[in-house]
């Protein structure tokens, strides 16, 4: 499971940073006041960025367990790590609600 999470920590950390240069790359690639074969090259330079680096490869896990189903955004944990932390009082403001 720490392989995950670590992973996921790597993909993130791409990410943050590369975020820009892809942008950038992608935006002026798609200029048509630019000569074509210099569109061609920041095509290409683009298209083999690094894909890690994409936003579309990084998972919520949960940071606990490595979990990547049903996955609190706001904590960043599973579901079932949220019941056992809740329970225990170390999530300040959430309490079990019954009718």
């Amino acid at each position: 499971m720490q392989k995950k999470i670590k992973k996921n920590i790597k993909q993130r950390y791409l990410f943050k940073n590369l975020e820009k240069k892809r942008l950038v790359l992608k935006i002026i690639s798609k200029n048509l006041n630019i000569k074509k074969d210099l569109r061609w090259k920041l095509q290409q330079k683009w298209f083999f960025f690094n894909q890690n680096s994409s936003i579309t490869r990084i998972k919520n896990i949960c940071v606990l367990t490595g979990r990547t189903r049903s996955i609190y955004r706001l904590f960043k944990i599973s579901r079932i790590q949220l019941r056992k932390l809740a329970s225990e009082g170390f999530l300040p403001g959430v309490s079990k609600y019954s009718w």
